[in-house]
């Protein structure tokens, strides 16, 4: 009645106050990507998975408070357990409270695995799945009113608690070790299992967690999935790879004056016996020791792309602008090619692709100078 008083005595306070409230999900939502991006270095950093952890923790704590508050209110009515009963009307801030909160949680964890994902995604595979990330970000907005709908729910956490662990992990052990990647995945799922079983009423299904847990580990087979927590810092290639101060310097061809839209020649001239080196700088976080390899390959126009080379590095992580690494190769065919980062285990890391002309450079050609 009160409510109805107000409506009436002042309607366009009303009508903007209404407003505000369907617009708190989209606060909510844009509220947790800027803390995500605030509270989230350029590198990955124990405190940044410190921060995730919290918002999982959170989340699990509001779903089980969720759950209970169903139970009682189930209970009270003499509803069957595990359904939704009619409830009394309540304030909307304690109705809608504990799933903005929520929506909050979910927007910063898809927030951050977008960023690292997104960085990690050097192929047309990954790049999709890394999109796909981003398109739950942008569709949790819009997910309050499905949240209460348990199924849903504990999808998505256990999406968020396998994308973390498989981060996490790797990151805390110093291994890519596919062995721990299914290991963080099936802990994920079975972290949001427990969580479930603990929640009074248990509501909702919680099979759906494990087809989820099932489809990661098939693109993980599929190289689908970027190999976190090895992040793409540069990969490029270009002549006369020296150092100077720290910093390896290396020089590309600069394009004619009229091309003003980008500064490197696309088409990579080499004069007779001249090296082509591949200069990579791969993030990894302290602690991880691990082995990457050069993956050169030509496109040949009968067989399509053959590998000509695949050269191992040892990699030591911890460094900030990332760890750096170079191959180089002599003689190289014209026609397509690319180099490829790649893991121990075949997982792809970045590529780049150019093209080697038929005509040598000139002597007096332009060049640019890169530092990575």
């Amino acid at each position: 009645m009160a409510a109805d008083t107000f409506a009436l005595s002042f309607p366009r306070l009303h009508d903007r106050l209404i407003r505000l409230q369907r617009a708190l999900p989209a606060l909510a939502f844009f509220g947790g990507f800027l803390w995500d991006a605030l509270t989230l270095g350029r590198n990955v950093a124990p405190m940044d998975l410190w921060i995730l952890a919290g918002y999982l923790a959170l989340a699990a704590g509001i779903l089980w408070f969720l759950g209970r508050r169903q139970a009682r209110e189930a209970a009270a009515a003499g509803a069957p357990e595990g359904t939704t009963p009619p409830m009394a009307p309540r304030p909307w801030w304690r109705e809608s409270g504990p799933y903005l909160l929520l929506q909050f949680c979910f927007g910063g964890l898809f927030s951050a695995l977008f960023i690292f994902y997104f960085k990690s995604s050097s192929h047309l595979l990954a790049l999709f799945w890394a999109l796909g990330l981003g398109a739950l970000l942008v569709a949790n907005e819009f997910l309050e009113d499905q949240y209460r709908r348990f199924t849903l729910t504990w999808a998505l956490f256990g999406l968020c608690a396998m994308l973390l662990l498989n981060f996490a992990v790797p990151h805390i052990l110093g291994s890519l070790s596919a062995f721990w990647f299914y290991l963080s995945t099936l802990a994920g799922a079975g972290l949001a299992h427990t969580l479930r079983h603990k929640t009074p009423g248990r509501p909702g299904r919680i099979r759906p967690v494990w087809a989820v847990a099932g489809a990661l580990i098939l693109a993980w087979l599929l190289d689908v999935i970027p190999p976190v927590p090895l992040v793409k810092r540069a990969i490029t290639v270009g002549h006369d790879l020296g150092k100077q101060g720290g910093d390896y310097v290396i020089h590309h061809e600069k394009t004619p004056w009229w091309v003003f839209w980008r500064e490197v020649e696309s088409e990579v001239h080499l004069l007779p016996g001249e090296r082509l080196y591949c200069l990579a700088a791969v993030f990894a976080p302290t602690g991880l020791n691990t082995r990457l390899y050069h993956h050169w390959r030509y496109k040949d126009p009968d067989q399509g792309w053959v590998s000509r080379s695949r050269i191992g590095l040892a990699l030591a992580g911890g460094r900030q602008g990332g760890y750096r690494g170079y191959t180089y190769k002599t003689n190289l065919a014209p026609g397509d090619w690319e180099v490829s980062v790649e893991t121990e285990a075949g997982r792809t890391v970045a590529i780049h692709e150019f093209t080697v002309s038929e005509d040598p450079r000139e002597a007096d050609a332009r060049m640019l100078e890169e530092r990575i």
